[in-house]
C-alpha cells in the first residue's frame, strides 16, 4: 500500500459527484467504472457489503469511465444514468444498467427508465442533452488525469487502491487510510 501514497487522487469530491452516504463519512471511496465492464458488475455487490460494514462512517462515489473502444454502448448507458439523475434516479438506474448489462446492446432504455417510476416523457426529453455527454466525458478525463487505466479503479481517501477487489481487503484499506487522514 506505500506504493499507492503517491497515486493521489487530484479531482475532488464535489456536490456534482453522484454520492452515496454522508458528506462528513471519515471515509470515502471513489469508483471510476463503466456499465459494460463485467468486473464493476462484480465489484457492485462487494461494495454493497463495504456499505453494509462501513455504514454511516463511508460517503461512496461513482464516476463515469466508459471504456468505448471496448465496450460499444458505455457512455451511450453513463449518459442514460445522468439523465436518470437529472430526475432524481440516478442510483436506480444505475443498479439497473448494471442488473442488465448482458442485455445493453438492445435494451429499450426508455422502457427500463419507466419501470424505475421514471415518467418517460420528461426522461426522453433530458436524456440526449448534450449537459450529460459532457458530464460523462469530464468524468472519464477525470479518470485520465488520475492515472485511471482499467475499471473498476477505486480510490480510497484519495489514495489509489490496488488490492483485492475483496470487501475485506477494501474494509481494512479504507480503515487503514482513516487513520491516516
Amino acid at each position: 500500500m506505500a506504493d499507492n501514497e503517491n497515486k493521489l487522487l487530484s479531482d475532488p469530491v464535489t456536490e456534482v459527484d453522484h454520492i452515496m452516504g454522508p458528506e462528513n463519512a471519515p471515509i470515502t471511496i471513489v469508483e471510476y467504472g463503466d456499465y459494460e465492464c463485467s468486473s464493476c458488475l462484480n465489484a457492485v455487490p462487494i461494495i454493497k457489503e463495504v456499505q453494509k460494514r462501513l455504514g454511516d462512517k463511508l460517503r461512496f462515489v461513482f464516476r463515469h469511465y466508459p471504456q468505448s473502444s471496448i465496450h460499444a454502448r458505455a457512455s451511450i448507458a453513463a449518459e442514460v444514468a445522468e439523465a436518470a439523475g437529472e430526475l432524481g434516479k440516478f442510483w436506480e438506474m444505475h443498479e439497473a444498467l448494471f442488473k442488465h448489462q448482458k442485455e445493453l446492446t438492445e435494451i429499450d432504455f426508455a422502457h427500463l427508465a419507466l419501470n424505475l417510476g421514471i415518467d418517460v416523457y420528461k426522461f426522453e426529453t433530458v436524456r440526449n442533452r448534450e449537459d450529460h455527454h459532457r458530464r460523462v466525458a469530464a468524468d472519464f478525463e477525470s479518470g485520465r488525469r488520475n492515472g485511471v487505466n482499467k475499471t473498476p479503479t477505486f480510490f480510497i481517501n484519495g489514495r489509489k487502491y490496488e488490492g483485492a477487489t475483496d470487501p475485506q481487503a477494501i474494509v481494512d484499506a479504507a480503515t487503514l487510510y482513516s487513520q491516516r487522514r
